[in-house]
């Protein structure tokens, strides 16, 4: 009986008697090496993250070839660590989900091959999860949300509108032209002289300044546009300090860091606001590593009382990368019965659509 026969038995046995499934998620999409066990879509029962930031701080940002060296040093003793910690062996997973784009490719292969070592030695069915879709589910870890939904993913590689219909499918409402958020965040950061990663400190900066002191652009882009634009205020932040600096004026850090703060904000408050009127939904989740942000959370709570939705946040352990939400976006499709084939790859750029349409390998919704 081949591998592919003998998880087929195994998904079919499990659901026939009821098993509630444990999923073991593994995520290395970028700097961060991670496993986590979650049970039945929403209980995680570990979570383990070994973060990479120190190492990257004195780049001023992640080497892909750093990452991944750590990855490979890493990968064995996090998923041990999670597997202990969640009180299971591997002969008791139902599945594992990794995430297999998009990201650095280097580091997304370690990732990759570790999952698919442990699906073929222990028999086990493979699901790739794709990178944006485990953020988006990483709020249905702690909150009780069904679809429809609307989801801002908001990140250093990722801003976009992602109208969410039902488990599984998405629409895009808009999405970044240029950089996003969390990228303007960082080149501003660093421009101003502050740490890596530029998104925490200049939240922090920001409730020091005094609104209003400067103002800087907001790009609404065409009207009803739901698409963002930061590289003009990026530029615009840039230009103000360089000025500043020919013209020997000192500026107040902190209120440079509220100006574009509150640009950002902004924009990025007032595009959800349209997705939601459009989409006529109930409730906006936010997703990404900018969600942590207090600026953002703040004022898309107001506005949200304002309009009528419910504005979902997740907890800030969960809006870094982390692999309880890869193993929770993988849970929808474990109970449809799809998954991967050994032959599954990385990708630095993978299409959210393009993952909802497979490849799968269908192992029984049947049963």
């Amino acid at each position: 009986m081949g591998w592919l026969d003998r998880v087929k038995t195994k998904y079919r046995n499990d659901r026939a008697a009821r098993v509630t499934p444990l999923i073991l998620g593994i995520e290395t999409s970028c700097d961060e090496t991670s496993a986590a066990v979650v049970k039945g879509g929403r209980q995680i029962l570990s979570n383990v993250v070994s973060s990479q930031v120190e190492i990257h701080q004195q780049f001023g940002g992640v080497v892909p070839e750093v990452a991944s060296r750590r990855h490979v040093e890493n990968i064995t003793c996090v998923i041990e660590q999670a597997l202990r910690e969640a009180d299971v062996q591997l002969a008791d997973l139902s599945a594992i989900a990794v995430t297999y784009g998009p990201g650095l490719v280097g580091a997304l292969l370690v990732g990759v091959t570790a999952a698919k070592s442990i699906a073929y030695a222990k028999s086990i069915p493979l699901l790739g999860v794709h990178h944006i879709a485990g953020h988006i589910y990483a709020n249905f870890l702690t909150e009780g949300i069904t679809p429809p939904l609307v989801a801002l993913v908001v990140s250093g590689g990722h801003t976009e509108l992602v109208y969410m219909k039902e488990h599984g499918t998405f629409e895009f409402l808009g999405r970044t032209r240029d950089d996003a958020a969390g990228e303007a965040y960082d080149k501003v950061a660093r421009s101003m002289g502050l740490p890596y990663p530029g998104g925490p400190a200049i939240d922090r900066l920001a409730h020091e300044g005094t609104p209003g002191t400067i103002v800087l652009p907001r790009a609404w882009l065409e009207e009803g546009s739901m698409d963002f634009s930061f590289s003009g205020l990026k530029s615009a932040v840039l230009n103000l300090l360089h000025n500043a600096e020919q013209r020997g004026q000192t500026l107040n850090p902190a209120d440079i860091a509220e100006a574009f703060q509150a640009a950002v904000i902004d924009v990025l408050v007032e595009k959800t606001v349209l997705a939601v009127r459009k989409t006529n939904v109930k409730h906006v989740v936010v997703a990404g590593g900018v969600a942590a942000n207090r600026g953002l959370r703040k004022r898309m709570e107001e506005r949200a009382a304002e309009e009528g939705f419910v504005a979902v946040f997740p907890p800030l352990p969960l809006c870094t990368d982390n692999a309880a939400m890869i193993a929770a976006a993988a849970y929808p499709f474990y109970k449809k019965g799809w998954f991967h084939d050994l032959d599954l790859n990385a990708y630095a750029s993978l299409p959210l659509i393009k993952w909802e349409e497979g490849p799968f390998q269908e192992l029984g919704r049947d049963v």
